[in-house]
This record gives C-alpha cells, structure tokens and sequence, in this order.
C-alpha cells in the first residue's frame, strides 16, 4: 500500500481506536463483534425464512449463504492475508504502545478482514434475496458495517482492512446469488415484495 494510503489508514486508526475511546463503547463493542453473539439473528432469520418459504427454499437459501461465507472467507485467510502480508495493528511492533487491544489480536495478519468479508457476504446475500425493502437492505448492510468498524475500535484492523473486506464480500455475494439462483431457479427467493 503506498505510503500517503498508509498514512490516512494509519491516521483514521488511531482517530477510532484512541480518540473515540470510551467506557461505554470499551464494554459494549468486544462482545457486539463476537460472532457468537449474533447465533439468535441467525436463528431467527432462519426461521422466519423458513416459516415464509417452506423446507426446501429455506435450504436452498442457506446452502447459498454457506457456500458464500466458506468461500468469501477462504479468499481472504489463505489467499489475500499471505499474499499482501500486512500486520495487525495490535501486532505491528512499531504501534505496541499506541493500539487499544480490547480483544485477543488473534492472527498476524490483517488484510482484508474476514469479519468485514463474512457479515458483508451475508448482507449481499440477504438483501439480493429475502428483502426488497430499502429499509431491510440498509439495516443488513449497517450491521455489517458496524461490525466491521468494532474491528477497528477493538485494534484488531485497519480502516483499510475492512473497506478491502466489505468490497471482497460484497463481490463474492453478488456471484454466489446469481450461481444460486441459476442452480435453484423457480426455487430461488428473489426477495418480498412490498405487498407481502
């Protein structure tokens, strides 16, 4: 990355991990960023999915999403991360005394960032799919966002990690929706309609 992109991703970093520190954010954003805490979304998604559509279109769905989220995250922790090499933030010898590090910082390597890679497949996906409203897309997509940008706070990317992963995810759902619905075809969701 060249060094005037290094400086502002440098510099957008510490604005989100230093100066918008704050107790309240310090409690909240590590457990907000947990996959784990999203397994009743899930959940409930699924279910409402299936409840609208019936066994085999929910599965369909979910094979789609599967697929998607394996391979959206494959590309980015065995292909890009090694290929560009870039360090965390809380891993980068020349930032150890700056980084808030609010989690575990996990693996070396943080370009692009898989959770930014996974939740905006998911959201791609979700609304291509199961939602038409305006409301509903842009309600998957902030919290793919906001997921995305606790990476930051916590110190376990860069803003730059999570635009390269939002973009890799946003890209590998737009693919996996159009495979899904060239192989699924009359069984494919294309989204509820406002009248529904």
């Amino acid at each position: 990355m060249p060094d005037k992109e290094m400086a502002i991703d440098h510099y957008l970093f510490d604005l989100i991990n230093q100066q918008w520190a704050n107790p309240v954010l310090d409690a909240i954003l590590p457990v907000y960023r947990d996959k784990l805490t999203w397994i009743p979304l899930y959940i409930a998604v699924l279910y409402l999915i299936w409840r609208r559509f019936g066994t085999r279109r929910a599965v369909y769905l979910l094979l789609c999403i599967g697929t998607v989220i394996a391979v959206a995250d494959q590309l980015a922790a065995t292909v890009i991360k090694p290929w560009v090499g870039r360090l965390r933030p809380c891993a980068t010898p020349a930032l150890a005394d700056r980084v808030r590090e609010l989690v575990n910082c996990g693996g070396a390597l943080s370009f692009p960032s898989n959770h930014a890679t996974n939740h905006f497949a998911v959201a791609t996906v979700m609304s291509l799919t199961w939602v038409r409203r305006r409301g509903w897309k842009f309600a998957w997509f902030l919290w793919a966002f906001t997921i995305s940008l606790a990476q930051v706070y916590v110190g376990k990317h860069y803003p730059g990690d999570i635009l390269a992963g939002a973009a890799l995810g946003a890209a590998v759902g737009w693919i996996g929706v159009v495979a899904y619905r060239r192989l699924a075809k009359e069984a494919a969701i294309r989204g509820i309609t406002p009248d529904d």
